[in-house]
């Protein structure tokens, strides 16, 4: 008698999914906010903006994924934060429109769902979201045998915000804002295919002591995205803001000008820039260019705010109560692009 066939033999197994949407309850109850009104596990999720606070809101929507830093914490695996570095990477775009994120849904694909990774992982996003004041209310886990090699996964991530109707950023952007930026935790999540590169160039692995830190390469590089939410949305709220540049790939030189209106360009001044120990070894290990620097790291800033000159202090205060330590790198000027004077410092 021939034995039927079954989705499990295929390599699909429904019961470890199930066991992974019990495992991971706890982690999507602690980011229950206003305007959450429902748990994991129903077809669709639901979201009340109004419950939220606000009255005429405008939906934001961002996707973004952690690009070529998951190779190193498949291979390190060492997974716990890379779901940090996949909020970060949607929320900080949404605030960069003035929005306050509401809600976010998470997609993991893998060949064969290892229920202990997933929910590390899964776990790491719960973190990220509560960090920013988001609620995770659902999400998609894919077991698809063929497509991924063994223990290797995928993730992306989407996030929605809202806004008061004619609040949107950028908004009243004029020549002499002072430009503020906020610090960036290391690489984030950009530039890795060039940081793996350099990495093999040296011979060296995700376990080698780290040139520029105490402890190992792969620990150090796999620092998790730094989270700007809460801090610039208090500023927003102060008054004064009237853009922000979220810097990911493509570094100041093309991000910051995304910010700013026609006829608008960027004074940087880069010895004003933090010197993170990571830039600097990358640059002298890649032998890269400055150029090439401002155009595929953060070089050490994450945010860049577009403030009104009476306002930069005041503004400096209120992030500084949120422990950041914000740096006046330049101001806006009439033209195009960004114009950069002195040299990084690293």
């Amino acid at each position: 008698m021939t034995q039927g066939s079954t989705y499990a033999q295929a390599g699909v197994d429904i019961d470890a999914g199930n066991e992974l949407v019990e495992r991971i309850k706890p982690a999507t109850k602690l980011t229950r906010r206003s305007g959450s009104m429902s748990d994991l596990g129903g077809f669709g999720a639901m979201f009340d903006p109004k419950a939220a606070g606000f009255q005429d809101p405008i939906l934001v929507g961002a996707t973004d994924g952690v690009g070529t830093k998951l190779r190193l914490a498949i291979d390190t695996g060492n997974v716990s934060n890379v779901g940090i570095d996949l909020v970060a990477m949607c929320v900080n775009d949404l605030i960069c429109q003035g929005a306050e994120p509401l809600f976010f849904l998470d997609y993991f694909a893998t060949g064969k769902l290892h229920v202990d990774q997933a929910t590390q992982v899964i776990e790491g996003i719960s973190r990220g979201c509560s960090l920013s004041g988001c609620a995770l209310i659902g999400g998609e886990t894919a077991e698809m045998p063929g497509m991924y090699a063994k223990n290797d996964f995928d993730l992306a991530g989407f996030a929605v915000g809202a806004l008061e109707r004619g609040t949107h950023l950028p908004k009243n952007v004029s020549q002499g804002d002072v430009l503020i930026g906020l610090a960036s935790s290391g690489v984030h999540s950009n530039g890795f295919s060039l940081v793996r590169r350099i990495v093999k160039n040296q011979g060296l692995f995700w376990d080698s002591d780290a040139p520029f830190a105490d402890i190992s390469l792969g620990d150090s590089l796999l620092t998790p995205t730094a989270l700007y939410v809460k801090q610039c949305l208090a500023a927003i709220k102060l008054g004064g803001v009237h853009a922000l540049a979220h810097i990911t790939g493509g570094g100041l030189t093309e991000n910051l000008p995304r910010a700013l209106p026609a006829g608008m360009g960027a004074e940087i001044d880069l010895t004003k820039i933090p010197a993170l120990p990571v830039m600097g070894w990358l640059k002298r290990a890649g032998y890269i260019s400055e150029t090439e620097m401002l155009k595929t790291f953060n070089c050490g800033i994450g945010m860049v705010l577009s403030v009104d000159s009476e306002r930069a202090e005041a503004i400096e205060r209120e992030l500084r109560q949120y422990e950041m330590q914000p740096t006046r790198l330049g101001r806006v000027i009439t033209g195009e692009g960004v114009q950069y004077v002195g040299k990084l410092q690293f």
